[in-house]
């Protein structure tokens, strides 16, 4: 063996080679080698939240997806108006009953109003749900990204006050909405008749005789009807979501999940609000006298007491399928 081969000759390898050297010689190469000896530990990225969408944009985008179920829906609404405004303060078998149902109504007012008659209303309905759900959307959005949800009870407040809100800045589109939707023919009429040629006219209409003030004339039974509705939703869809998880009736990412779970939700949210929307029927429809006061109500508490005086209880339960279908 030459002298260049001894002195290229691995020492690791060598049995005759220390353990003091082998050592000296792996803390050189650690030393000059560019990659580390060991792996260094890599830190894992917390997971990012999706940013928020820019307030008039969740505004909008929660506003258009509510005008269109609108379209849809219209058609129970101005039923369950009519269910709503059938023997007003009166005894229940003393009035002629010209609406025995969802399906039934459906059935006489597209026979008697035609198809048209069907949608009264549209055009102030989707005035009401682009601004009371836009508001109500944004509002609960705003709340969820500040943190405000996240607080004990936080979600709750924050869908009743959203609710509120929004009930309070579109009022005056449910109060035409109600007046259109109540108006027919004499033959098939429940409630007072307004009369109103159309949307425009009937806030020129309500202005001229009573002022700004008329434009909200109802809001006091609108507010607490869609605080209790929100908060009913928000309470009770979760619960309702993790309870027929755990059954495992479906599989875990089914699209039927959700769907069970909003039905569930939809029947508590109509037992517990359907009395509120009846009263805030009645407090919009009712007509005015000279002084600008209802000539049947006076308020929300004077409605509560006369309804279920006169009507019964089940007075408070008067077209109680459609709001559930409407859900």
């Amino acid at each position: 063996m030459t002298g260049t081969q001894i002195m290229n000759f691995p020492t690791t390898n060598s049995p005759f080679s220390s353990p003091s050297s082998n050592s000296i010689q792996l803390h050189s190469a650690a030393m000059t080698s560019p990659v580390p000896p060991f792996p260094r530990a890599t830190s894992v990225p917390s997971p990012q939240l999706p940013p928020a969408l820019w307030p008039p944009l969740d505004f909008a985008l929660g506003a258009l997806s509510c005008c269109g179920a609108c379209v849809f829906t219209n058609p129970l609404e101005v039923v369950k108006t009519r269910l709503q405004l059938q023997g007003e303060l009166r005894a229940r078998g003393s009035y002629r009953q010209h609406y025995r149902g969802v399906l039934q109504a459906l059935w006489v007012v597209g026979r008697t109003d035609g198809l048209r008659g069907l949608q009264k209303g549209l055009s102030a309905g989707l005035m009401y749900q682009g601004l009371m759900n836009g508001v109500r959307l944004g509002f609960y959005s705003y709340c969820d990204t500040v943190g405000v949800t996240a607080a004990p009870g936080g979600s709750l407040m924050s869908g009743a006050v959203a609710g509120a809100l929004g009930a309070f800045i579109a009022s005056p589109a449910y109060l035409v909405k109600t007046h259109l939707q109540a108006q027919t023919v004499e033959a098939i009429a429940v409630g007072h008749q307004h009369n109103h040629q159309g949307v425009s006219s009937a806030f020129a209409n309500i202005y001229r005789r009573e002022g700004v003030v008329g434009l909200w004339r109802g809001v006091n039974g609108a507010v607490p009807r869609v605080m209790v509705g929100s908060a009913a939703q928000l309470a009770t869809f979760s619960s309702a979501k993790e309870w027929v998880a755990r059954l495992q009736w479906y599989s875990p990412n089914s699209w039927l999940v959700a769907l069970t779970a909003a039905c569930i939700s939809g029947v508590a949210v109509t037992i517990t609000m359907t009395p509120f929307d009846v009263i805030s029927t009645r407090l919009y429809n009712q007509p005015v006298d000279e002084r600008h006061r209802g000539r049947l109500y006076l308020g929300f508490s004077d409605c509560l007491v006369k309804v279920c005086r006169t009507e019964g209880l089940l007075g408070l339960y008067k077209g109680v399928g459609s709001p559930w279908a409407v859900l």
